[in-house]
């Protein structure tokens, strides 16, 4: 019997772990190298519509998420300065009928601890945490990468590479792309609250999205409906790399101004003790410049803008798609990267491009806000959410 293909990833976020979990499933041996030493808990809510969903409970991982994930209603789209609904989409059931997975709405670090439970059940995976590939080359056999390990420099050689590194990935500078993702003129801030501190209003099970003059503000329940994900997302000059910067709540409430946003909004504002930012940015065309047989996933290839909420969902369908490829017989590993990227790019700059269109859309003020807002109530939650169906009913088949 013919040995199986080792692949090598470059980080373990969202992206890494699935595709990993992905390549095992399809008879190929993995190993994971992930820089930091421990994976945290990062305080983050994840929206996964079903062309992500789809893909994790084939993984078996939607099963690990059944008590924690929460399945929305709606998104109630709203007016920043009255408070008033512009329209109300439904999901919930209606979604899952309509394209056979679920909508959720998770926490992050419940979403990663399912992921890493199943691949702890994996044998042919191995995840190595405090490592970092300082460096690689790939050749006729593969790949070799230079490894630093808390023990030192080694190398580790595998048939072929994925970076899913995330924005500022070094696999992509070591690929030959020297480009930097563009910054968009944007900070999303982020915080937590327990649902029950807040009026039963923002305790139900709906995505609340909020349009305002040069700002918008979402939030939604995650862990079981016990907390609330806010995020308040405003037009800015600060750029610093990172996505978890302290931020200070007053300088937030100065940009939600009670001139331009309801009570409601602001109360809502006002309940986290803590806040943490980041700027965002993406590229242009979301490229995959892969070389040999190594390749980009997620992040690494193609940021998104999140007024779409399919950052995390492009990364999974990359996994998908990208173990499939490598799963083909008598295809090599370079060949198989090239028909990865092929079969992605199209999607992935149409996403990118949606999400950019909502980011302008968004936050319109004056008349485009009143034409948008008259244009959305004439064409109805129903038919809003069917202008979707290009996106949710996406399979990797």
């Amino acid at each position: 019997m013919a040995q199986a293909r080792t692949i090598l990833i470059a980080g373990a976020g969202i992206g890494g772990l699935t595709a990993a979990l992905a390549l095992a499933r399809n008879g190929l041996r993995v190993t994971i190298c992930e820089q930091a030493e421990v994976l945290g808990d990062a305080g983050a809510g994840i929206q996964l519509s079903p062309n992500a969903t789809r893909v994790l409970n084939t993984l078996g991982v939607g099963q690990r998420l059944t008590d924690v994930a929460v399945v929305p209603d709606g998104v109630s789209i709203r007016q920043a300065r009255s408070g008033d609904e512009i329209i109300f989409m439904t999901l919930g059931q209606a979604v899952k009928y309509r394209y056979g997975a679920p909508y959720w709405s998770v926490h992050r670090g419940d979403l990663q601890a399912a992921l890493l439970a199943s691949i702890a059940d994996e044998p042919a995976i191995t995840l190595k945490l405090g490592t970092a590939i300082e460096d690689f080359s790939t050749h006729p056999d593969g790949v070799t990468a230079e490894v630093r390990t808390p023990q030192g420099i080694r190398q580790e050689t595998a048939d072929a590479l994925i970076g899913a590194d995330g924005l500022w990935s070094a696999t992509r500078a070591k690929l030959g792309d020297a480009s930097k993702p563009r910054f968009r003129d944007r900070t999303a801030w982020r915080a937590m609250v327990p649902a029950a501190e807040l009026p039963a209003a923002f305790q139900r099970r709906v995505t609340f999205l909020w349009l305002g003059r040069n700002a918008h503000l979402v939030h939604y329940p995650v862990r079981g409906g016990t907390l609330i994900n806010i995020v308040a997302i405003v037009r800015d000059r600060w750029h610093e790399p990172g996505w978890s910067a302290p931020g200070d709540r007053e300088e937030l409430l100065r940009r939600f101004d009670a001139t331009d946003w309801a009570p409601d909004a602001r109360q809502l504002l006002q309940q986290p003790e803590s806040w943490s930012k980041w700027a965002l940015f993406d590229r242009k065309d979301g490229g995959f410049p892969g070389q040999g047989p190594a390749t980009l996933l997620g992040d690494a290839a193609h940021p998104m803008l999140p007024f779409l909420a399919q950052g995390a969902a492009m990364a999974i369908e990359d996994a998908a798609v990208l173990a499939r490829c490598l799963e083909l017989p008598g295809v090599t590993p370079a060949a198989a990267m090239r028909r990865y990227e092929s079969l992605r790019s199209d999607r992935v700059r149409r996403v990118q491009a949606a999400a950019r269109a909502n980011g302008r859309t968004y936050h319109l003020s004056g008349p485009p806000a009143l034409g948008r807002n008259l244009g959305m109530r004439w064409l109805g939650g129903e038919r809003l959410r069917t202008r979707y169906d290009w996106l949710y009913d996406w399979r990797p088949d």
